[in-house]
């Protein structure tokens, strides 16, 4: 069976030459070649013998996800949706700013957590990725951006594990993806700019602590467990005060000082003053007299079947400053991609209706764009 190399971290695919009869250090040129180079044929990559091309080119390939389309904002966002096979898509998207190029990825093909508020896990849940699927939205997104944007230099500075999934439930297949994405051979990028979202599944979470530490955020979205067990039925296997003491665990590996808790305001569902009260209670419960953590609130972002709307813009205001008077470092996330609907808790695979998504998929595939394609058409568009 033909191996992606995609799938493999640096020590997997120090392995896999090893099995090849070859040393590690044609690994790490193979390893640069893939990811800082972006090369997927073994003919670029002209400083590997002869030999060992022709034995990758036998046993091995650099697959990435087929594109099935893209959608490109007028705040300059961009959302791709990836063919992952058996009538299975997912989204990933690019936020530009200023001072960074974020990566929104995505860890499974649908989400079993089942949040109200977010349109993903109203889709269901299909199967993990792979660690090669994973990393494969990372590998297109920089390569197609630096030829989009005619340059040499790394374009993605952040990567965040918010697309569609829990990571953690994928966490076999997360880990690799991490290290590919840490490594100084790979893409180089701080452990303080790749996030990892979590809705709480605690074990992991002290896990990956150990295993990989990244920044961490946590879905919090409710200050009690009675609202929480109904906004993230997570909770009722991990209760708030469960997760509380495993973020305190978590700081003890965290690349940063601090947790984030993602807060998505639901209008007269969790934004009232009492709750804002009993988040300044909780945080200061686990505070032991310094800053640990800072909340994140993200304005919903409303679909139909949900039956919650978004919280009013001076609520949001209200909410905030309640929470900031406190002391607690407090944001309030600006939408970004809504009009493609690529902001927060809107990825869904573009599929509203799992039993045609077949049939969708097979569509799209008939104008499936190849990499050159996607970037002649964004060329064209911008």
């Amino acid at each position: 069976m033909t191996a992606n190399l995609l799938d493999y971290d640096l020590e997997g695919l120090a392995a896999f030459c090893e099995r090849l009869g070859e040393k590690r250090f044609r690994a790490v040129q193979l390893f640069r070649w893939i990811h800082q180079k972006g090369a997927s044929s073994f003919d670029e990559m002209t400083d590997l013998a002869k030999s060992l091309r022709e034995k990758l080119g036998v046993t091995s390939n650099v697959k990435a996800l087929d594109v099935i389309s893209q959608h490109i904002s007028s705040d300059g966002t961009i959302k791709w949706l990836f063919d992952v096979g058996d009538s299975n898509a997912v989204e990933t998207v690019f936020i530009p700013e200023e001072d960074r190029g974020t990566l929104c990825i995505s860890s499974q093909a649908g989400c079993a957590v089942g949040c109200r508020f977010c349109s993903t896990g109203h889709q269901g849940f299909s199967r993990n990725l792979k660690a090669g699927e994973i990393i494969s939205q990372l590998w297109f997104a920089e390569h197609f951006l630096r030829k989009h944007m005619g340059c040499d230099d790394r374009v993605i500075t952040n990567v965040v594990m918010m697309g569609m999934g829990e990571p953690l439930q994928n966490y076999s297949e997360l880990v690799p993806a991490l290290r590919v994405m840490l490594d100084d051979h790979g893409y180089g990028l701080s452990r303080r700019r790749v996030t990892v979202s979590t809705s709480g599944v605690v074990p992991m979470m002290d896990r990956l602590g150990q295993d990989c530490p990244a920044a961490l955020a946590v879905s919090l979205h409710a200050p009690n467990d009675a609202l929480r067990d109904n906004l993230v039925p997570l909770n009722r296997k991990y209760p708030i005060a469960e997760l509380m003491q495993a973020c305190q665990r978590y700081l003890d590996y965290a690349p940063r000082d601090f947790i984030t808790f993602e807060y998505c305001m639901l209008n007269g569902v969790n934004d009232q003053i009492e709750h804002a009260q009993q988040l300044i209670a909780l945080v200061r419960q686990y505070s032991k007299g310094k800053v640990w953590c800072k909340f994140n609130l993200i304005p919903f972002n409303p679909f139909p079947a949900s039956g919650l709307t978004r919280s009013s813009a001076g609520q949001i205001q209200i909410f905030s400053k309640l929470l900031s008077d406190a002391g607690i470092v407090t944001t309030i996330r600006k939408t970004r991609g809504e009009d493609i609907d690529a902001a927060c808790g809107q990825l869904a695979g573009d599929v509203k209706d799992r039993t045609d998504v077949g049939e969708r998929i097979a569509r799209q595939r008939t104008v499936m764009l190849t990499p050159m394609k996607v970037f002649n058409k964004v060329v064209k568009e911008t």
